[in-house]
């Protein structure tokens, strides 16, 4: 599904009045939850990088990035994701040759083309698996508000421009449970693409602060293999807010003459690589989405096809203060 838009304005709208008490019952439910002593622990350090909302935050680059930092302190990481869209339930370790993301899920297709990844539905299997591959350090995509395993570090991605949105609870707004439940149980804040901050953001910034957490900011860089400078463009995305990355492929040069937004995780079909192709040709557009969605071109031929004429952007998160964040991570190495 893809985010209602009401759930990203600044003030509650009608429909999020009148859905605020599920939300209320909703997000007291989640920060019970998340107060639950946790199930099982992992013999090496599990960072757990997580959001305060359903939808997209730059979870996935940003735990790419940490990946990279940790390699550059000397570990060897491994990610572990529930495979969010996949049918495995395993432990299984992603084989980026041979699995699908109707196998393991489009994001773990992607964590896996930079360190060893595992998918598992019970994630205190998932981490045995991740410590016998040989990790020093175990990177759990998603899963803050989980109890079942323990995190010695819980990094925050927020979007800058989103924030918490409404700031109501699902279904209300985007929130699992209310910030002031979230908030101290996070180790720090990230803020990626923070270019044009919302003022819920700021106040996100002011209450981590007020509590010792440190904030850090992250870089959303776009490229494309492409130029897509005054391309005619037919810009298609199945992600949480697939709004930004239209935004994303303006800022690149791209002329958007047509925007397709999916669901989010949807699985691309024969017929929707058809009709894409169609609309394209038809239109003279060149065919531009984003990295996540191309790993869901597998299965047929015609899929095959859209994946070559596609042009796929890649977002990349960079942190301004690397060396803040080795400082944050190194106690847990001894």
């Amino acid at each position: 599904m893809r985010a209602p838009a009401f759930w990203g304005k600044s003030e509650p709208t009608l429909p999020a009045l009148l859905l605020q008490p599920f939300g209320f019952l909703y997000g007291r439910v989640t920060a019970a939850r998340m107060r639950q002593k946790p199930r099982a622990a992992a013999t090496v350090p599990v960072i757990c990088v997580g959001n305060f909302i359903a939808g997209g935050a730059g979870k996935t680059p940003t735990a790419i990035a940490l990946a990279e930092r940790l390699t550059a302190m000397g570990q060897s990481p491994a990610f572990l994701t529930r495979g969010y869209g996949g049918k495995t339930a395993g432990p299984h370790i992603v084989n980026t040759e041979s699995d699908t993301a109707a196998d393991v899920g489009d994001e773990a297709l992607l964590l896996a083309a930079h360190a060893p990844t595992i998918v598992s539905r019970k994630r205190p299997a998932g981490a045995a698996l991740a410590e016998k591959t040989g990790a020093s350090v175990i990177i759990m995509d998603d899963g803050f508000q989980n109890p079942s395993l323990k995190k010695d570090c819980s990094l925050i991605a927020i979007d800058g421009t989103y924030g918490v949105g409404n700031g109501l609870s699902i279904p209300a707004g985007p929130l699992r449970a209310p910030v002031e439940a979230q908030m101290p149980e996070a180790d720090a804040l990230v803020i990626v693409g923070s270019a044009a901050e919302s003022d819920r953001t700021q106040k996100l910034r002011d209450e981590a602060q007020k509590l010792g957490r440190p904030v850090f900011e992250a870089r959303s860089e776009a490229t494309c293999k492409k130029d897509l400078k005054d391309v005619r463009v037919l810009a298609f995305a199945g992600i949480g807010r697939p709004e930004k990355f239209f935004a994303t492929v303006e800022t690149l040069g791209g002329d958007v003459v047509t925007a397709k937004a999916f669901p989010d995780h949807h699985p691309y079909s024969p017929e929707d690589a058809r009709a894409i192709l169609d609309l394209s040709e038809r239109g003279g557009l060149l065919p531009v989405t984003t990295a996540k969605d191309a790993a869901r071109f597998k299965g047929s031929r015609k899929l095959d096809i859209l994946r070559e004429r596609t042009s796929v952007v890649d977002l990349k998160a960079v942190f301004d203060d690397p060396d803040g964040l080795s400082r944050l991570l190194a106690p847990l190495f001894g």
